[in-house]
């Protein structure tokens, strides 16, 4: 076998391993990361913001603090990556977003959560938060993006 064959069958075989592991690994992306990885994210969330007023610059811009891990989920019988972003680490109690793009990145929706800071710990966060609503979900989309925060040990 010619040694220049031979190299580009490794290519192919490295190449093909790469995408392998990234198919693998598909979802296992934080939110503040999503509008850099892919075009396509950027567009449809702008066009999902386009017409909102006053949302603060971490939402705009997908910037806050995301610990969690996005996760494929089935609405409908659609699939959708849906994860949290919080303002900071430190503030996710009182101001958090839950982000859920289609599958096929063409729709996006979120909720914005906000609790009055300085909440007592013993005050329900539930019973204190406003909730905003972007990209216009239906109903389905709405429980989905709320059984998200439900997931939440520290919301209750």
């Amino acid at each position: 076998m010619s040694r220049m064959l031979r190299n580009v069958l490794v290519g192919a075989l490295l190449l093909g391993a790469g995408t392998a592991a990234m198919a693998a690994n598909d979802g296992q992306v934080r939110v503040s990361q999503l509008l850099g990885s892919d075009p396509q994210y950027r567009k449809t969330w702008q066009k999902t913001i386009k017409h909102e007023e006053r949302l603060p610059e971490w939402v705009i811009n997908l910037s806050g603090s995301s610990v969690q891990q996005m996760s494929a989920v089935t609405e409908d019988g659609d699939k959708y990556l849906v994860g949290p972003l919080c303002e900071s680490d430190s503030n996710c109690t009182y101001k958090r977003l839950i982000v859920a793009f289609s599958w096929d990145k063409d729709d996006a929706y979120a909720m914005l959560v906000e609790v009055p800071e300085g909440l007592p710990s013993d005050k329900s966060p539930t019973r204190h938060a406003q909730y905003r609503w972007l990209g216009k979900p239906d109903d389905g989309m709405k429980a989905l993006l709320q059984e998200q925060l439900k997931r939440d040990p520290n919301w209750y």
